[in-house]
């Protein structure tokens, strides 16, 4: 079901009552799956419902000039498209990274549960205001650090937004995505992403293996991403029954 990651995600960044848990769980839905390279949206539509991503990975992309750059990944838990209650169209594509499992919750639905829940506005207001810092900081990662720290950041970030959603495990998670992705979303090549992966491996930071990322000494490979977790805007751990409620 959507709401199970939704509500985790959104618990990790701000209260929800029961009432607007429930909201949530009851929220009409169509769930489609894609496949690797799949697009669920392409730049230019004008969507009629927001996409919540239920398994996998989404990433936002756009070709500029003759490159394809990624300027976000989506994880479960995410709205990638909520500016699409309020902007018609889509200014870029969406497409699945891997497998994915995604819900679409039609906007004529979720504008009534909104404007009855002023918690859930501003929860999802919320969300929308941290996807843009998120944004924020890939500017500046891009434009302002060398190939490693840069590299670095991204794994660092992916690894602590899966936290947030109960995805990273013993210093593990599942990463659905490919050097050329990386590469994509950092403005390197792939050659130089290689080379750049294979120096935080002889660092002892970090192993990528059949999808499957491994951080091996996390503070250090933070300190050498200069990484804060600040701009995730998260709030202290949901104690664990709450993450079971949320899951039921």
């Amino acid at each position: 079901m959507p709401h199970r990651k939704l509500i985790a995600r959104l618990l990790s960044v701000v209260e929800l009552s029961e009432q607007d848990q429930v909201r949530l769980r009851d929220m009409p839905h169509l769930i489609k799956t894609f496949r690797d390279g799949d697009f669920a949206a392409r730049q230019g539509d004008s969507p009629v419902h927001c996409a919540v991503v239920m398994s996998g990975f989404l990433s936002r992309q756009r070709i500029v000039s003759d490159r394809n750059q990624i300027s976000a990944f989506y994880i479960p838990g995410d709205v990638p498209d909520l500016h699409t209650l309020h902007l018609s169209a889509m200014d870029h594509d969406l497409c699945s990274e891997g497998a994915s499992t995604v819900a679409f919750i039609l906007h004529s639905h979720l504008r009534p549960i909104l404007m009855a829940s002023p918690g859930l506005t501003n929860a999802f207001w919320r969300e929308t205001l941290i996807q843009g810092a998120i944004y924020r900081e890939w500017v500046e990662n891009l434009g302002s650090r060398a190939a490693l720290p840069r590299v670095a950041h991204l794994f660092c970030e992916l690894a602590t937004r899966l936290e947030m959603v109960g995805l990273f495990h013993n210093g593990s998670f599942h990463l659905p995505i490919t050097q050329q992705d990386v590469a994509n979303a950092c403005g390197l090549s792939t050659v130089h992403v290689n080379r750049t992966i294979q120096e935080l491996r002889k660092m002892g930071l970090l192993e990528w293996r059949e999808q499957i990322v491994s951080v091996l000494r996390r503070d250090k490979l933070e300190n050498v991403a200069e990484f804060s977790a600040e701009y995730l805007h998260a709030l202290e751990a949901p104690k664990p029954h709450e993450t079971m409620r949320a899951a039921e």
